[in-house]
Formats: structure tokens, C-alpha cells, sequence
């Protein structure tokens, strides 16, 4: 009989510490979204100012020979570079 009893007790024990900890949960709290100001995406950004006929070939260029990353903007940036100190009148 002191087997049941004290199983029974135990039971009722470890149900009531489940059944407080089931209760403390609460649902994720609803989002409010909150009013955003006119944001654009840094791709659309940049797509605002066109780009010039020798930026175009630049990035050809680096297309053709393959560049990524830093080897690319620093190929692009020389390039451009060049471009317009040819577009330039040569002074006399």
C-alpha cells in the first residue's frame, strides 16, 4: 500500500510541476509593423544614376577576363580611370 501511495504522490507532484511550467508559456507577442519611411533596396539605389558608355565597356571587360571581387572593382576603377583621360583634349 506505501508503494502506491508514495507512486501516487509522486505522480501528482511531477504533474503539477509540468502543468505549471505548460502555463507559464505564452504565444509570441503580434508584430506591429511600425510605419516605414520610402526605402529602396541598395540595388535600386545605385540603378537611379546611369551609367556611362565607358563604364558599360569596363565592366565588359572584366567580364571577359573572368575578374570578381576586389581584382574586378579595381579593374573597373583603372579603367574608367583611363577612359576619361582620353576622352579629355590633350592641352597644348
Amino acid at each position: 500500500m506505501t508503494k502506491i501511495s508514495a507512486f501516487a504522490t509522486a505522480t501528482a507532484v511531477a504533474s503539477l510541476l509540468l502543468m505549471g511550467a505548460a502555463s507559464a508559456q505564452t504565444t509570441a507577442p503580434a508584430k506591429t509593423e511600425a510605419p516605414k519611411a520610402d526605402t529602396k533596396a541598395p540595388a535600386e539605389k545605385k540603378a537611379e544614376k546611369p551609367r556611362t558608355a565607358a563604364s558599360l565597356e569596363c565592366s565588359k571587360e572584366a567580364d571577359a577576363k573572368g575578374l570578381k571581387g576586389k581584382e574586378r572593382k579595381k579593374f573597373r576603377s583603372e579603367c574608367k580611370a583611363t577612359a576619361a583621360k582620353a576622352d579629355k583634349p590633350a592641352a597644348k
